[in-house]
């Protein structure tokens, strides 16, 4: 199993999710964040002065997927999140040790 952390542009969360739940990707968290790599923020005019902001708002996903589905997930967020433009985002992938459902106590992809 594996856990994979995609930080993307928030209008983006739409098309990343239905192409995941297209594959059977039913559980994701997400998370409002703020930012920078290469894209170092931005000006803006606010009442005629300008303003530099340094940190950009982005969203953050979290989806836990089975090893048989990693290539195919990482394919799909990565074509739903692309607009070939700065601040794209970036996809990490962590190994995930272990699952438990609290619910019933399932472990293992079953919990997933």
């Amino acid at each position: 199993m594996k856990l994979i952390t995609a930080i993307i542009k928030p209008f983006k969360l739409d098309e990343v999710q239905e192409g995941l739940a297209h594959i059977g990707v039913d559980g994701m968290t997400t998370y409002d964040v703020r930012g920078f790599g290469r894209q170092k923020g931005h000006t803006e005019l606010y009442r005629g002065a300008e303003y530099v902001i340094d940190f950009i708002l982005k969203l953050k996903i979290e989806v836990a997927v089975e090893d048989s589905k990693l290539e195919e997930a990482l394919n799909i967020i990565s074509r739903a999140a692309y607009t070939g433009k700065i601040g794209d985002g970036k996809i990490f992938v962590t190994p995930l040790n272990a699952v438990v459902r609290i619910r019933t106590g399932e472990s293992g992809q079953t919990a997933l």
